[in-house]
């Protein structure tokens, strides 16, 4: 199959001044980049002419941050994320997913991001490795009815072939972090207790294993548990692995809050010691503590780069953050699982000692920050009968209730066994916006895809990077703005002739409109799909046309190798 789209305005990622042109499509891959009016015609060899005048051709996006472990299987046509023409994604994030796992550990990483990914029971969950669960983003299956299209609501078909006519796979490509966390919980489980020498070298052969078997890197969630139980020695012993192999260390550090200066400090000097790659996660500046502060930021990463560092990070262009109630419990009181947890918030002396952490001095997991229960809001709950507190504050419904906020937020965590998903109203638009221009910066989206009203960044990032921040504020060129965006990520990933728009490029391409395109989910409908968006190309199949989705599922799991990151073969 071969398309040409014609009289584009191309903005090739890398960075470089715009221009026009023809780009022919042949198969996966983009063939040929020629002045308008020299390729062949309709009619001759093409079999699809789209007419781009007054549209800008760009590589298709690339999330540095998702959340979409389980969503892509669950419901693989991808709208949320097809809408904004994004056509690769980074999972594994947070040091909390799904491989590499046993029984035991899967079941209990199920339940304890069910917040993020949900966790049906009718679903085969068929791997155990990350080269497993690679395997199976190959061979995604869907739920049928329940999957995405094209209308607001989210709901339609999920049929599509693959790139080569065969069976279905997922609608964007896919890399895969190993996650720290997950890896620590399969080798010591979730106590809060500190790693042998047996227990490190143990964890270290995981995450070659899973390095060797396609992942390109490692993440960590260090306000989250088991993961935020480990040492910098330790987690400094798994990077020296890591980078060993050519990998990059993704860390949602431990504090955005309280002493965030200090733990950006630590995951630059651990990188530096080693020689592992730095990408710093959804890298911001917030609650009160730093407001007007990302310049601080900023400066230490300029110092580490001018000395040669190797540092990335991402954001998302919006304030609010979004993660797990359960999240602002201290990591003492998760130690152990989910039952243990739970067990705690119902013993009345625990509880208190809980309750003290978290309103008087300020728990590890909400950042060393005293919880502002008036800034936590529900966004999606496990347990049905729960469903009335979304979209509603912890403090609101205290208030409504009679009740003391701290007793709302333990009896939702027991109601909803710690499934619960909030966003959280702690951001500011000055160190947004400092942090967005940085030469090191890309975009990621942290969207959690699931939840009565989860945060609109899962549907509108990119969108919003090109109209709202580029177009209407100015605060880069259309240029800057798509390679932050696509060259920058591509080359941190090491994918291989992706990312450009170049011939003998990986033909994953997406047509919008400079003046138009905008994002349209807000907190209140966080499901609308974006406006400007016109074409999307995933290895060179059309998953959208003329803004509607196609329903062709054309992404493929992208695997590390000695030479880069790219597809294996069938």
């Amino acid at each position: 199959m071969q398309t040409l789209i014609a009289n584009a305005t191309v903005v090739d990622g890398s960075g470089a001044p715009r221009y026009r042109a023809d780009v022919l499509i042949d198969g996966a891959v983009i063939a040929a980049i020629a002045e308008p009016g020299t390729l062949p015609a309709a009619g001759d060899v093409v079999d699809r002419v789209i007419e781009a005048e007054g549209l800008v051709l760009s590589p298709g996006f690339i999330d540095m941050h998702a959340h979409s472990d389980l969503q892509l299987l669950l419901n693989p046509g991808h709208f949320a994320k097809l809408s904004q023409g994004v056509t690769t994604e980074l999972l594994g994030q947070d040091g909390l997913s799904y491989a590499p796992v046993d029984d035991a550990t899967l079941a209990a990483v199920r339940v304890k991001i069910a917040g993020w990914n949900d966790n049906p029971e009718d679903f085969d969950w068929d791997w155990r490795t990350v080269g497993e669960y690679l395997d199976r983003l190959d061979r995604a299956e869907g739920r049928g009815a329940e999957g995405e299209s094209g209308a607001e609501s989210g709901t339609g078909g999920e049929s599509g072939a693959g790139p080569d006519g065969g069976a279905a796979r997922i609608a964007v490509n896919a890399a895969y972090l190993v996650p720290q966390g997950t890896v620590r919980a399969l080798v010591m489980g979730f106590e809060d207790r500190a790693a042998s020498a047996e227990d490190v070298a143990r964890m270290q052969e995981v995450v070659r294993t899973a390095m060797e078997e396609g992942a390109v890197g490692m993440s960590s969630g260090l306000t989250y548990t088991p993961g935020m139980y480990a040492t910098t020695e330790e987690l400094a012993a798994l990077c020296r692995t890591v980078g060993e192999l050519g990998g990059f260390y993704a860390p949602h550090h431990r504090s955005y809050g309280k002493n965030a200066l200090g733990a950006y400090a630590e995951m630059i000097g651990l990188s530096r010691e080693a020689g592992c790659p730095l990408h710093l996660s959804h890298a911001t500046m917030n609650f009160p503590e730093n407001k007007g502060r990302a310049g601080e930021l900023l400066a230490l990463i300029d110092e580490a780069l001018d000395a040669d560092a190797d540092i990335t990070l991402d954001t998302y262009p919006y304030l609010p953050g979004s993660t797990t109630l359960s999240a602002i419990l201290p990591s003492w009181a998760s130690s152990g699982g989910t039952d243990a947890t739970l067990a705690r918030l119902e013993d009345p002396e625990t509880r208190a000692l809980i309750r003290e952490t978290v309103e008087v001095y300020g728990s590890d997991g909400c950042h060393g920050v005293v919880a502002d229960w008036n800034t936590i809001e529900v966004s999606g709950v496990q347990n049905a009968a729960l469903a009335g507190y979304i979209g509603r504050t912890v403090e609101a419904i205290a208030a409504d209730e009679g009740r003391e906020p701290f007793d709302v937020f333990a009896g939702i965590l027991v109601a909803d066994r710690c499934g619960t998903g909030i966003i959280q109203h702690v951001g500011h638009e000055e160190n947004v916006r400092a942090i967005m221009v940085h030469r090191a910066h890309t975009g990621g989206s942290d969207g959690l895809l699931v939840g009565g009203k989860p945060h609109p960044r899962a549907w509108g990032t990119f969108p919003r990077y090109l109209g709202h921040y580029c177009r209407e504020l100015g605060l880069m060129s259309l240029e800057e703005t798509v390679h932050h965006l696509t060259g920058r990520p591509a080359a941190r990933l090491k994918l291989v002739r992706r990312g450009l728009v170049r011939e003998g490029f990986a033909a994953d391409l997406v047509l919008f409109d400079p003046a138009t395109v905008a994002d349209r989910a807000t907190f209140e409908e966080p499901r609308r799909p974006a406006v400007g968006i016109h074409h999307v190309f995933v290895n060179g199949t059309a998953a959208i046309s003329d803004g509607q989705p196609t329903g062709a599922r054309a992404g493929r799991a992208l695997r590390r190798t000695p030479e880069g990151t790219e597809p294996s073969h069938d």
